[in-house]
């Protein structure tokens, strides 16, 4: 019997991956002052014993000023680096073998926010828990935000090197990969769209100059990762808006950052301007993968709204994207890698503590 598509092995540049299913990062605003708290070593403790092929952490701020709220997850400084050093090393002492990502982020005009149980406005500037926020131009992402202040020469090269020691915190914590977030409204989406880049000089204006920023970004991080670990990137393919953002951009931006050595681009849309319309449903975000996947060699993950296991099969097998990655569903389920590798025949890696639960009726369902 052969090997169902979504259980066969892949690559992330010398990453090796046992089966397609990819945890998204999913930011769970319960840090303090940026570090990470018992709750994460619960959180990713459970995840990483899910059997899927690659966990990533959650966005984490290169500065604190990055992050999106201020119960964020950050990395830049030593008291950060301490407490994810403590969460990844549970992770790894008692949770079967799985490779662990960080995706390295900086939310730009859409920080200093509250919680989104607590309504995930930006906050108002006399909150004590509130600061400044900055962008490449001074627009507001809601029309009651405080404008942000626009980078100027000096804070664009502070940017990349705090993108850049980030990454290199994150090797000595010895994470498999880095994600560099470029999706959502974030930062580097900031730059890259068209509806929150009004600059005139060499970062704004042409396709080229929007691209300029984010593209020095992924060098300099690129440049302090280790060689043999990949670096890869998540987009938003599409702004859902007219005049905004879109799938022909993107390419165009994956072909550059394939060109710069990156591993794997990682497509979601939207999260810039609160104008959007999406048509939400499932798949509904598979369409803009399969189109940067016809234009690049390097792999492709699809994102949103893939809950079934026959609908991520699917995808796989018809060749729409090389993996999946699941967020909400999988908070939901977190041990939804096992009940797809039961339904299609499969197995996945379980801890030895577990194994009692295999059912009888799935013999082979623990693979090891």
């Amino acid at each position: 019997m052969s090997t169902p598509a979504l259980f066969t092995p892949t690559r992330i540049g010398s990453l090796e991956l046992e089966n397609r299913i990819v945890i998204a990062p999913m930011c769970q605003y319960s840090a303090q002052d940026g570090c990470l708290t018992d709750w994460h070593v619960m959180h990713y403790g459970q995840l990483a014993m899910s059997g899927a092929g690659l966990l990533i952490f959650e966005a984490t701020a290169v500065a604190p000023e990055g992050r999106i709220s201020w119960a964020d997850a950050g990395l830049y400084d030593d008291a950060s680096e301490a407490a994810m050093d403590r969460v990844v090393k549970a992770v790894r002492q008692w949770a079967p073998p799985m490779p662990l990502g960080l995706q390295l982020a900086h939310a730009g005009r859409k920080a200093s926010c509250a919680q989104p149980w607590k309504g995930g406005k930006q906050l108002p500037a006399d909150d004590p828990r509130s600061w400044q926020t900055i962008a490449p131009s001074a627009l507001p992402f809601a029309s009651d935000d405080r404008p942000p202040l626009a980078l100027d020469a000096e804070a664009l090269k502070r940017l990349v090197e705090d993108f850049a020691a980030a990454a290199r915190r994150a090797a000595r914590l010895g994470f498999d990969a880095v994600e560099l977030h470029a999706a959502h409204g974030y930062l580097m989406h900031q730059f890259l769209s068209p509806l929150s880049n009004a600059r005139t000089d060499h970062y704004g204006g042409s396709l080229e100059n929007r691209m300029r920023l984010p593209l020095a970004v992924f060098e300099a991080v690129r440049a302090a990762f280790p060689a043999d670990r990949p670096v890869t990137v998540r987009v938003s393919g599409t702004d859902w808006v007219e005049g905004g953002w879109d799938i022909e951009q993107t390419i165009a931006f994956a072909r550059e950052l394939e060109r710069l050595g990156c591993a794997a681009i990682h497509v979601s849309s939207g999260g810039l301007d609160p104008h959007q319309s999406i048509p939400m449903g499932p798949n509904y975000q598979v369409p803009l993968a399969r189109a940067v996947r016809t234009e690049v060699d390097m792999p492709v993950i699809a994102v949103g709204l893939i809950t079934e296991v026959q609908q991520a099969e699917a995808i796989i097998g018809t060749g729409d994207a090389d993996m999946v990655a699941l967020a909400r569903g999988i908070l939901y389920n977190p041990r939804w890698p096992w009940h797809a590798a039961a339904e299609l025949g499969a197995g996945v890696t379980a801890p030895p503590q577990y194994w009692r639960s295999q059912p009888h009726t799935l013999k082979s369902l623990f693979a090891s």
